[in-house]
């Protein structure tokens, strides 16, 4: 894996150097624009920073190793400084939020304001402390509230409560209670003892105090602690090691090797984890010691010290600095401050998750150092065409959420620019297809050249300025081979060069790039072809996008983009596709716009034109080179173009000017286009006739045929007009089948290949569909088709037509006689319905004339099927003494009995019909002859009033009404609303019992 190069994450932004030779430095405490020195002989230092010395950032900044320590000492300032005691400070603690600062030197605890402008005082009660740290809590940490846990005591503080609340140092437990707003905590340890307090102010730090929370049994020789959630992990010698804050159980994490660096602790602002060095490996922690993510390997020998600094770790030592990626493990940067040698370093951050300072500090000076800002550190490597590590800096912006979407796409674009400009196009688009503010005009410069009808849409955008204006393809192409020349040279007389080495070692060819320039622009133009934008960028997209293909002689996505829906500008690329030859495309692009009468010349040119290779046909691309075929193939494609074009129109005229040229090549197409229900309005039939060629019967018989069947066209004129052209159709065919039987071989293969080329348009022969129109139609004139088929052999058609006059004697004669279809014969007599009909058919078996032998066994079948509707008598009378007796003798005597058994089934009929009379008669007898018995009480079923004496009437389902009512009611319908004439009422009494 290449390792990767260095960027600029920091910069200089102050320098301070000791007043006085006999200070140097021990600690360093920074926080916000002041900064804390703490040194080896006891005293405290105060500085203030100024954070912004240079608020325009200049386009090329100098190297950091180039910035005077003059110049920077200018931005820092020494405050005051306050002695404390005789021996080093070790750590010094800056409470902001309440403006203490907490130091810790000689085993005492010291406190000042963070000004030092107050006496400073010692806080009594601990002696000998030889670490402290101050507790965190993560942010979204579920750790215990230590001061508000009574039973977190310890034994001796609970003995203490019961004799009056007194504390070792004297404060009071109410007074206590009190004065816990604004209190911080902190674990120390002392000897082997490692002590849980809380630092109590008053109303000034003069009054502070301290609780002891807990103490827990520790260890000897502790270097370095961290407090954080409810875990205290503390270094020794020996390894680190972890405490519970709350039931005060320890585990060991780590075990150091013999002979390894001193152990150190960092906490991590930004994750809330805690970094362990082990030599000069940095592990990583949570706050329950479980390591997580990965490793951070150091220089061999490991650091003096770590800090914090954004997303960056920040180890100092030997007088350098690096800043390495606590994701990735990369070294970003390493800085020199001091020489080899300079003594034990420190370094010191803003001990919060924004902090955009870092402090570092050998014994005799403190520098301190800026984060750059990202966007800075993006165009520092852009300018230095480090593109892949811009890249993978914007990825780590994006992922911890410093990068906002704007910004991104605002990356990607001028990225994609500089890649263009550097002949790296495949990556150029791929960084342009996810920027999602660039718009597609921005690229129409590198297509056409300015100016033309999109230059006022292409947007001033600079970007960061890294890039040059815009340029047509070729002239980038052309500056970037002269770049890779030059470089070749300035490499061969030993000056580096920024040109990539794949160019210098391999350089393409001006073909190449610009091919690989016209597909990768085309890429782009494909995907922004298929984004809503404004009608006038989309107009640019589509022509230029036409203009690229035709460049690489794209046919088919020519093709393709202009018979779909398009925003191409005819008028940019009618005059570049005719003078290149794609008229197929031209023809396409008419169409899409609604120009058919120009698209329909083009095709109709290439159909004339078809050998003339004005375009690249699909069978030769295909690998057919048949000249056939190729010219089969070619005046098919134009027809079928042409056709479609045609089904859309409602342009009478110009359809019926193309019809000639497409029905040559395909009557198929032809009709599709009469017949098409795409358009709107449909044409005058008579003007469709008389343009269509009488030579193409075929074309017009389907046309008549659609008018009548789909259209539903009642004119006599087209329905007698297609019957005699399918008469004519027929008889023809008919005849030439004659003829064929006659000729030799040759003959029957073209006769096929007529038959294969009707059938393309018509799924049935001639005959069959003639037959079917002359039965289902009544409109036309069947006098005038029958004079047209008289003399020709179609006996079924002329039954028909016969059928159709009234012509009952003829019909069966031609069915019977010349077509001999005995069951059709039949079936005619059985719909004139009458007797005579059958004994006219089986005169006709039996007396053929015109010299033709009687049909004895069709007039047997005649007297089986239908022999018992038939009069015997006049049957015997018509048959022929010629017929054989054994062929007549079973059917005449099935006659005579069928005869005999219908006349006794009339008479079993006659005399049950009269049984069922008399009963009825009785029945009815019966019924009017029922008593009905009326009293005082009788009501009237209908008004309800007393009948008395008064006349009434009963209907058959028993209901009783006065005289009036029945009246009023009528004969038929009761009082219960039914009517006996449509309802019959039937009783058990009225049915024939015998």
């Amino acid at each position: 894996m290449a390792k990767p190069k260095s960027r600029t994450a920091v910069e200089p932004l102050a320098h301070f150097d000791l007043p006085t030779p006999n200070l140097s430095i021990r600690s360093l405490s920074l926080s916000q624009s002041t900064l804390y020195l703490g040194t080896q002989n006891g005293y405290l230092l105060l500085l203030s920073l100024n954070p912004n010395p240079n608020p325009v950032p200049t386009p090329n900044p100098p190297p950091i190793e180039a910035v005077s320590p003059s110049s920077l000492s200018r931005n820092v300032s020494l405050l005051r400084t306050v002695p404390l005691s005789d021996s080093p400070v070790e750590s010094i603690f800056v409470l902001a939020e309440i403006g203490v600062v907490l130091v810790l030197s000689d085993g005492f605890l010291f406190l000042t304001d963070s000004l030092l402008i107050q006496p400073v005082k010692k806080l009594g009660g601990l002696k000998g402390v030889a670490v402290i740290a101050r507790r965190f809590r993560g942010t979204h940490s579920q750790s215990t509230d230590l001061t508000d846990n009574t039973s977190n005591l310890s034994k001796g503080q609970r003995i203490l409560d019961k004799f009056g609340g007194v504390r070792a140092n004297g404060v009071k437990t109410s007074v206590l209670e009190q004065s816990r707003e604004g209190s911080s905590v902190f674990a120390l340890v002392i000897g082997r003892k490692l002590m849980l307090i809380e630092l109590v102010l008053g109303s000034s730090f003069l009054n502070a105090s301290f609780v002891i929370l807990r103490e827990i049994q520790c260890f000897d020789g502790v270097k370095s602690m961290v407090w954080l959630d409810d875990s205290v992990i503390v270094g020794t010698i020996n390894g680190y090691s972890l405490f519970s804050c709350v039931t005060g159980q320890s585990g060991v994490i780590f075990s150091l090797p013999d002979l390894s660096r001193p152990p150190l602790l960092k906490l991590l602002w930004r994750e809330w984890k805690v970094l362990l060095l082990v030599d000069n490996v940095g592990v990583v922690v949570d706050a329950l010691g479980q390591p997580v993510g990965g490793s951070l390997v150091f220089r061999k020998g490991g650091p003096d010290s770590v800090g914090e600094l954004s997303s960056y770790a920040v180890v100092v030592r030997d007088g350098k600095m690096e800043l390495y990626h606590k994701k990735s493990g990369n070294c970003i940067q390493t800085v020199t401050f001091g020489v080899e040698g300079v003594g034990q370093c420190i370094v010191a951050d803003e001990e919060n998750r924004s902090g955009e300072v870092v402090a570092v500090a050998t014994p005799t000076k403190v520098i301190c150092y800026r984060k750059v800002p990202s966007e800075e550190q993006i165009k520092d490597l852009l300018r230095k065409k480090n593109f892949k590590e811009a890249i993978s800096l914007v990825e780590e912006l994006e992922c911890e959420g410093e990068m906002s979407k704007e910004m991104l796409s605002l990356f990607h674009a001028q990225v994609g620019f500089l890649l263009l400009f550097d002949l790296h196009f495949e990556e150029a688009v791929d960084h342009f297809l996810q920027s999602e503010t660039m718009q597609p005009s921005e690229v129409f410069p590198f297509i056409m050249r300015d100016p033309n009808r999109w230059s006022l849409l292409v947007p001033r955008n600079r970007y960061w300025g890294l890039h040059p204006p815009p340029v047509p393809l070729e002239d980038v192409v052309d500056n970037g081979l002269l770049a890779i020349q030059r470089a070749i040279f300035l490499r061969k007389a030993g000056v580096e060069t920024v040109v990539d080495k794949r160019f210098l070692s391999n350089p393409p060819t001006r073909a190449e790039l610009l091919e690989s320039a016209i597909k990768n622009m085309i890429r782009y133009l494909e995907v922004s072809h298929q984004k809503d934008l404004t009608l006038s960028v989309k107009e640019g997209v589509d022509t230029l996008l036409m203009y690229l293909y035709r460049a690489l002689n794209c046919v088919d996505d020519m093709e393709k983009l202009a018979s779909s829906e398009n925003c191409c500008i005819v008028e940019e690329l009618e005059t570049l596709l005719d003078g290149s030859g794609h008229l197929r495309t031209l023809a396409f692009l008419y169409a899409s716009k609604g120009m058919s009468s120009k698209a329909l010349a083009i095709w109709r040119i290439l159909a004339r034109n078809y050998s003339s290779g004005l375009w690249k046909d699909p069978a030769v691309e295909n690998g057919v080179h048949d000249g056939s075929a190729c010219v089969v193939s070619g005046r098919e494609t134009a027809a079928t173009e042409a056709s479609k074009i045609l089904e859309d129109s409602s342009d009478q005229d110009l359809v019926l000017q193309h019809l000639s040229w497409i029905a040559d090549i395909n009557p198929v197409l032809a009709v599709r286009v009469l017949t098409s229900e795409k358009r709107t309005n449909q044409f005058s039939p008579d003007e469709v006739i008389a343009a269509i060629d009488p030579k193409k019967v075929e074309i017009l018989q389907r046309y008549l045929q659609w008018l009548i069947e789909d259209q539903d066209c009642d004119d006599t004129r087209f329905h007698t007009f297609y019957a005699i052209s399918l008469a004519k159709a027929a008889i023809e065919t008919f005849d030439s089948d004659i003829r064929s039987q006659s000729h030799d071989t040759e003959r029957q293969e073209q006769v096929k290949i007529i038959d294969t080329q009707r059938e393309s348009i018509f799924q049935s022969p001639v005959r069959e569909r003639l037959q079917i129109f002359l039965q289902s139609s009544d409109l036309y004139d069947p006098e005038e088709v029958l004079f047209l088929v008289e003399t020709s052999e179609l006996w079924l058609e002329k039954a028909i037509l016969y059928r159709k006059l009234g012509q009952e004697t003829l019909v069966l004669r031609i069915l019977a006689l010349k077509l001999e279809d005995s069951e059709a014969a039949e079936q005619y007599c059985a719909e004139i319905g009458r007797p005579d009909a059958y004994m006219q058919l089986l005169d006709m078996y039996l007396d053929p004339q015109d010299g033709k032998e009687p049909m004895f066994k069709a007039a047997v079948r005649l007297l089986h099927n239908h022999g018992e509707s038939l009069d015997p008598l006049q049957v015997l009378e018509t048959l022929s003494p010629d017929m054989p007796l054994q062929l007549a003798s079973d059917t005449i005597l099935r006659m005579l009995r069928a005869r005999l058994h219908h006349h006794r089934q009339g008479q079993v009929v006659h005399y049950l019909s009269r049984a069922v009379h008399m009963d009825a008669r009785l029945a009815r007898l019966e019924e009017r002859s029922r008593l009905v018995q009326i009293n005082d009480e009788s009501l009237c079923d209908s008004c309800h009033a007393r009948l008395g004496t008064k006349l009434f009437a009963m209907y058959p389902d028993d209901t009783v009404v006065c005289y009036k009512c029945f009246r009023r009611q009528g004969d038929s319908t009761s009082v219960t609303g039914r009517d006996f004439k449509e309802d019959v009422l039937f009783k058990p009494g009225w049915l024939v019992s015998r």
